[in-house]
C-alpha cells in the first residue's frame, strides 16, 4: 500500500498532476528565469546594446532545457520554437521585464512576496518537466536508465548546465563557474529527482508517477521558497553528502601538505634567521657623520 493512500492524497496527488501549466505556471516559470537574467552583471547595458543578444539570453533560460533534451535524443534543437504561443509569452514577460517604463512590471514581479509565489510555480513546472524528460526517453529506450536519467536531467536543469553559452552570447567567459563542477540546488535536485522518476517509470520504486509527481513537487517548493526568502544558497543536501561522500568517494585534506610546509618553514628559519634590515641611506649619512665627528674630536 502506497503512503499517499495511507494519507488518503491519491485524488489530490491525481489531481494535482493533471493540472496543466499552461499559460498560468508557464508564466511564473518565465518570469523568474528572465529576472535571474537581470540579475546577472551587465545583462540590462546588453539590452540596451543588443536587443536581440538579450532576447537569445531570455530564450535560453526559459527553453534551454528543451534544447538540450532535443539534442540528446537526435531531434532538432529548434523543434519547441514550434510552439508559438509559449515563445510569444516568453518574449512578452522578457520586454516587460528589461523595457517596462519606469520598471513597473519588474519592481511588481522582484517584490518578494510576489516573487516567492512565482518561484513555487516554477518548481511545480520544473518537476513536470523532469518527469515528462523521463517518460519520453522511456519511450524511445525502454533499458535505457542513463538515458531516462541524463534526459530528465537536462530537462530539470538545463538553462544552468548551459550556462557557459548564455555567458558567451553576453560577451563573458567564466569556465569556472561549470555547473557540473559547483552544481547548486536546482541542479542536484534535478538529478536526485531524475533518479527517482526513472526508478518509477522501470517498476523498482513502488509508487505512481501522480504521487511521485506530488510529493517531490512540494519538496521542491518548500526548499526554494525557503532558500529565496532567506537569501540562503546552503543546500539541504549538504548534510547527508558531507557525510556519505567522504565514505564513498574519500576527503581532500589539505591540512597535511600545508602542516608539512609549515613545519619545513619553521625549521628553515630556525637554522637560517633572515639577515637583519638593510640600513637605510639618511641612516648611513648619519654614521659617516659621527665618525668624521670622532676623528676631529
Amino acid at each position: 500500500m502506497e503512503v499517499a493512500d495511507t494519507l488518503q492524497l491519491g485524488e489530490l496527488a491525481a489531481a494535482f498532476a493533471a493540472l496543466p501549466v499552461f499559460p498560468l505556471f508557464d508564466t511564473a516559470y518565465f518570469i523568474v528565469s528572465i529576472l535571474y537574467l537581470k540579475y546577472e552583471p551587465g545583462a540590462v547595458e546588453m539590452s540596451r546594446k543588443s536587443p536581440f543578444a538579450s532576447w537569445l539570453c531570455a530564450m535560453l533560460h526559459c527553453f534551454g532545457s528543451y534544447i538540450l533534451a532535443d539534442l540528446l535524443l537526435g531531434e532538432s534543437p529548434i523543434d519547441y520554437f514550434s510552439n508559438n504561443s509559449s515563445v510569444i509569452l516568453a518574449t512578452a514577460v522578457w520586454y516587460l521585464i528589461f523595457f517596462c517604463p519606469m520598471n513597473l512590471f519588474y519592481k511588481c514581479v522582484s517584490f518578494l512576496p510576489v516573487k516567492l509565489i512565482f518561484v513555487a510555480m516554477k518548481e511545480v513546472v520544473r518537476v513536470r518537466k523532469i518527469a515528462a524528460g523521463v517518460h519520453h526517453a522511456h519511450h524511445r529506450y525502454h533499458h535505457g536508465w542513463f538515458i531516462m536519467m541524463a534526459t530528465g536531467w537536462v530537462k530539470g536543469s538545463g538553462v544552468a548546465l548551459m550556462s557557459n553559452l548564455e555567458q558567451l552570447l553576453r560577451g563573458v567567459w567564466k569556465p569556472e563557474t561549470n555547473e557540473i563542477l559547483h552544481m547548486s540546488f536546482p541542479t542536484k535536485a534535478s538529478l536526485y529527482g531524475t533518479i527517482l522518476f526513472t526508478l518509477q517509470q522501470t517498476h523498482w520504486l513502488p509508487i505512481s508517477e501522480a504521487n511521485l509527481i506530488f510529493f517531490f513537487t512540494m519538496f521542491m517548493i518548500i526548499c526554494k521558497v525557503f532558500m529565496t526568502a532567506t537569501h540562503s544558497h546552503a543546500s539541504p543536501f549538504a548534510p547527508v553528502e558531507s557525510f556519505v561522500c567522504p565514505v564513498f568517494f574519500g576527503s581532500v585534506s589539505s591540512g597535511h601538505t600545508s602542516h608539512h610546509h609549515n613545519e619545513h618553514g619553521a625549521s628553515h628559519e630556525v637554522s637560517h634567521p633572515p639577515p637583519p634590515p638593510a640600513k637605510s641611506k639618511e641612516e648611513l649619512n648619519e654614521g659617516t657623520r659621527k665618525r668624521k665627528a670622532k676623528k676631529a674630536e
